[in-house]
């Protein structure tokens, strides 16, 4: 399911009475135009407006639905909490990346955001090279959540669900393995929903993990299978810090996290990056430019073109692209910073930031948790 298939599913609904189904059942649904960043807008409409998702049909053109099939309703949209969190359980819509997905649990992050002075200070920094500017962290709130299985296919080209999350190999300290469709979600990018149906989310640990209780509001709790799993990988799992910065209305959020001693001498980092297009024209990166400080003395340069292999095109359509990467120091600790190189329709480029992050060791060494082998 694309963005903007879901921001059509979107403005359908805020042009309907309220608590009428979001799209009629027909042979060939017509997609509705809305504004750029419809999602976001959303969040105040649906504090008033409940509003009917459906599930996503590859595109909303009959050429590429299957014969015979129509559109459903899936559940009803609830207002975004303004304050306080999502408990585990709350089913949601992606406001960016238009999927279906689940809260596991949250967690408390550092958020360090260049473009917002902030007067909650938790912790401060400064990294050399980059500038003089002093960036204050304050609390936020992501969760880790589950994607529904059926809307990977459709926003693989605008987000890597399939490298996202790593765990230690049980078996072998130095190897790491992939969770698909395990991700990191920011609270404002939380649309809630709610279901009637008891298994509204496709992923192989829905049911390890949570249970239908229709007693509970969310419907959805966790067993005790969730919790030992939290515990046991929270080294790997655990969200510490985010850093964020805009440049010519293209955001940059990085995401890193200590992945431990995975070669002799050799400490390793992964990070998440997403690009976010603000703006209403449409951009493509083209190349990249790191810069890398180890606490050994040594500074690296790295260029090359795109990313992953990749090249992207933000537009309003599709403003997004997410993706992760490692880097692996010879020392305890580092900082990384750069900048993306971005070409404009007329052939113009310019360089977006990359906001500086440390790279830190945790206190103690990751050790591979024993149990829960899957």
């Amino acid at each position: 399911m694309s963005a903007c298939a879901a921001r059509r599913f979107v403005a359908a609904a805020l042009g309907r009475a309220r608590g009428a189904p979001l799209w009629e059942p027909s042979p060939a649904p017509v997609p509705v135009p809305v504004p750029a960043r419809g999602l976001r807008a959303l969040s105040a409409a649906a504090a008033a407006l409940p509003l009917q998702l459906l599930p996503p049909r590859r595109n909303l053109s009959s050429r590429n639905r299957a014969e015979g099939k129509v559109l459903e309703t899936v559940g009803v949209f609830e207002a975004p909490k303004q304050h306080g969190k999502y408990e585990t359980g709350q089913l949601f819509l992606h406001s960016v990346f238009g999927y279906r997905g689940i809260v596991l649990f949250p967690w408390q992050a550092r958020l360090y955001d260049r473009d917002v002075a902030s007067p909650v200070t938790e912790k401060s920094e400064n990294v050399a090279g980059h500038g003089s500017k002093e960036v204050k962290g304050k609390t936020h709130t992501y969760y880790q959540v589950l994607i529904d299985a059926r809307d990977c296919p459709h926003i693989s080209q605008r987000s890597q669900t399939e490298a996202v999350t790593f765990l230690a190999n049980h078996d072998d300290s130095r190897a790491l393995y992939a969770i698909p469709g395990l991700d990191y979600v920011s609270h404002e990018d939380i649309l809630p929903y709610s279901s009637t149906d008891q298994v509204p989310i496709q992923h192989e640990l829905f049911e390890r993990f949570l249970m239908y209780d229709q007693t509970k509001v969310p419907p959805f709790v966790a067993r005790d299978t969730l919790c030992a799993w939290q515990e046991k990988n929270h080294p790997w799992l655990e969200l510490s810090d985010v850093h964020r910065e805009t440049t010519e209305n293209i955001r940059v959020t990085v995401i890193p996290f200590y992945m431990g001693m995975r070669v002799v001498s050799c400490v390793q980092w992964r990070y998440c990056i997403r690009l976010e297009n603000l703006d209403s024209e449409v951009v493509q990166l083209r190349e990249r430019h790191w810069r890398i400080f180890s606490l050994s003395g040594t500074l690296e340069t790295v260029r090359g073109r795109g990313v992953v292999g990749r090249e992207p095109v933000l537009s309003k359509e599709q403003p997004a692209f997410q993706y992760s990467s490692h880097v692996s120091l010879q020392a305890s600790s580092g900082h990384m910073w750069g900048t993306f190189r971005f070409e404009r329709p007329d052939g113009s480029h310019f360089d977006v930031r990359i906001p500086p992050f440390s790279l830190e060791s945790n206190k103690d060494e990751k050790t591979p948790p024993s149990g829960l082998h899957w």
